[in-house]
């Protein structure tokens, strides 16, 4: 079982519009509302490749049927953490030119309680996992150092940690040496403070994160693919996907791949191939966080996968 902690869960409005223009009266086209948020999409997506998941992440009275009736569709094992607050919201905007503007909710702050009962739900799933998933951000009141405490926890019980973070919360869980470490280019140049212009300068970020006790960094680099290292070696994969309509997404996408591909045992080369076809089959669909299973299967013929020894 792979158990993915989402904690910031959202509700997404999806809005197509034609030229979308700043401070006038914009209409939508066609519109969606649907539940998201990073770990969700993570979870659903491994649901998509037939792979057991559960999910941890809060719900709120308005949108708990919503949330549990979709992740009941897709397969996914959803353990809500009902909360009083609404939950965030977020607004994606996709023009006529396929342009993607989103607009990120701030989302509720959660007391104490709160806390203790998503820290529960999590230690009890645990129990029964296999692998581990720590994906998005964290919702206020929650320390930056919250998914390195967690991932701690996890190596403690003898389970693989795999971390999708940004800022203060990706620079602890570093500390916290988990399995995998998935930052995105931008995350890793503020991370190292400097720019990550091609596959060389990421392989030279990824030998460096190995150097700190991440067994397998994988950095995602946009249409120039995913790097990523272990024991093997250092390995980049690219794919030239059909036609783009949304990109959002693509990235936890990816990481469902890898976590897919890690929990059969794969080796780090058929991970990132899996990975990359995931990450490019979001982003040939309208839907945010989620993958055709025939899509990806399609894809993964395409992706190029090779060692990297430059």
């Amino acid at each position: 079982m792979i158990t993915v902690l989402g904690i910031n869960t959202a509700i997404d409005h999806l809005m197509q519009v034609g030229e979308l223009r700043l401070g006038e009266v914009n209409r939508t086209m066609h519109e969606q509302v649907l539940p998201g948020g990073k770990g969700l999409h993570v979870a659903q997506t491994i649901a998509a490749l037939r792979e057991p998941v559960q999910l941890i992440g809060l719900v709120d009275a308005a949108h708990r049927n919503l949330t549990a009736r979709r992740m009941s569709e897709r397969g996914v094992l959803f353990h809500g953490v009902e909360i009083d607050a609404p939950l965030r919201h977020c607004i994606a905007l996709r023009d006529a030119h396929g342009r993607i503007t989103e607009v990120l909710g701030q989302g509720p702050e959660l007391d104490g309680r709160d806390r203790a009962a998503l820290q529960r739900a999590f230690l009890r799933a645990l129990e029964e996992s296999d692998l581990v998933v720590l994906s998005g951000s964290l919702p206020r009141g929650f320390a930056a150092d919250t998914y390195a405490e967690l991932a701690q926890q996890v190596r403690a019980a003898g389970k693989r940690c795999l971390v999708d973070a940004s800022g203060d919360v990706l620079r602890w869980a570093v500390s916290a040496q988990p399995y995998l470490l998935k930052p995105n280019r931008d995350e890793a140049e503020a991370l190292f403070g400097r720019a990550i212009a091609g596959v060389d300068a990421a392989v030279a970020a990824l030998r460096e994160l190995r150097a700190q006790g991440v067994a397998m960094p994988v950095l995602s680099l946009g249409a120039l693919g995913a790097v990523g290292m272990d024991d093997s070696g250092a390995w980049h994969a690219s794919v030239e996907p059909g036609q783009v309509r949304n990109t959002v997404g693509s990235g936890d996408c990816f990481l469902a791949g890898m976590a897919v591909a890690i929990a059969r045992d794969q080796s780090l080369r058929e991970a990132l191939r899996l990975a990359v076809a995931c990450g490019a089959a979001n982003a040939m669909e309208v839907e945010t966080g989620y993958v055709r299973t025939d899509q990806v299967e399609a894809l993964l013929g395409r992706v190029r996968v090779e060692e990297w020894t430059r």
